[in-house]
């Protein structure tokens, strides 16, 4: 990632290394921003340098699996008690007492468990796209797999070892350039509209964008195309196939709360949410995150929310980061 400010680095955490995207001061309080699926820390390119500036201490890692990252072979090195494990390796790494988490997509599912599994370890947290993991009345894939029978959902393709990963790996810039785009993209129309799983992958059901979203320059689609040819896509499809293990590995924690001051934002259209209301999140977030201090959707917005609406994502997370630690500077 070459941007100014932003200093990459490797660090051993939790039994492996993870690249690390660095900026602000030493002595600010401690950021960890934690990207989704398919992303990088990259990802956060729009937050970094003003988090930086405004005085935090910013930690971006490419999550494991990702990019400049580790990458192990086995599913059961992407279970959801190693990935929170790396976030709190680095509380640890880089000294702090405490840390202030910011996740999207996936990210946010790792840091809603990681406030839950070492709240200690963490004074706030700004999630964005994934609201509160309710846990489900059985292993996840079965919940699934009863919702949506014979159709296709691409988190149960996903459970097929190596098949996701072949058709992506054939043309990384054509899944990407799909994943890539705004409720407002145009798109071509899709190749498969069978709604049945059995007629074909995950990218003939998305239409080909015809241009590119303002947010994702040519130069921003290509630095994430050459890494994903480089790195394939195994690492993160592998979290996926840890829903029923996460399941599992989160029974103790079906009664915990949250109390730390939370934000919540998520693109109004993003598909995650499923046309979700303001007041609908609320109500199925207040039990379990009474430190909930608000829900923003923003308009006309879709699942990569910090990029594609950047500026309004600062300004929130700025004025958040300002009621929970005063001044950084």
């Amino acid at each position: 990632m070459e941007l100014d400010g932003i200093v990459q680095t490797e660090q051993s955490v939790n039994g492996i290394t993870l690249r690390v995207a660095e900026a602000g001061p030493e002595d600010g309080p401690l950021l960890i921003l934690i990207h989704g699926w398919p992303e990088l820390s990259y990802s956060w390119r729009y937050q970094i340098p003003v988090l930086a500036e405004a005085g935090y201490r910013v930690v971006a890692p490419d999550m494991r699996g990702y990019g400049g990252s580790d990458a192990p072979e086995a599913v059961g090195a992407y279970d959801i008690r190693k990935l929170t494990g790396d976030i709190a390796g680095l509380v640890e790494l880089y000294g702090k007492d405490s840390a202030t988490l910011i996740g999207h997509d996936w990210g946010a599912a790792v840091g809603w468990y990681a406030m839950l599994m070492n709240p200690e370890l963490y004074d706030g947290y700004v999630a964005m796209s994934v609201p509160f993991p309710t846990r489900a009345p059985a292993p996840t894939t079965q919940v699934m797999k009863k919702r949506y029978g014979e159709n296709f959902f691409y988190m149960l393709y996903f459970q097929e070892p190596g098949v996701a990963e072949a058709e992506f790996e054939a043309d990384p810039r054509a899944i990407l350039s799909k994943l890539y785009a705004s409720p407002s993209t145009p798109r071509k129309p899709p190749e498969v509209t069978d709604p049945k799983a059995s007629a074909g992958g995950f990218g003939p059901r998305l239409g080909e964008p015809t241009e590119r979203p303002t947010w994702l320059s040519e130069e921003d689609l290509e630095y994430y195309v050459e890494t994903f040819t480089k790195t394939g896509f195994h690492g993160g499809i592998n979290y996926y196939r840890n829903l029923d293990r996460n399941w599992e590995l989160t029974a103790d924690l079906a009664d915990q709360t949250i109390s730390q001051p939370v934000l919540f934002i998520a693109g109004e259209k993003d598909t995650v949410i499923g046309g979700a209301t303001k007041p609908m999140l609320e109500t199925a977030m207040a039990t379990p995150v009474p430190g909930l201090k608000d829900v923003i959707l923003i308009p006309e917005t879709g699942h990569w929310v910090q990029q594609e609406e950047s500026e309004k994502v600062n300004e929130l997370v700025l004025h958040f980061l300002s009621e929970l630690h005063g001044s950084a500077q």
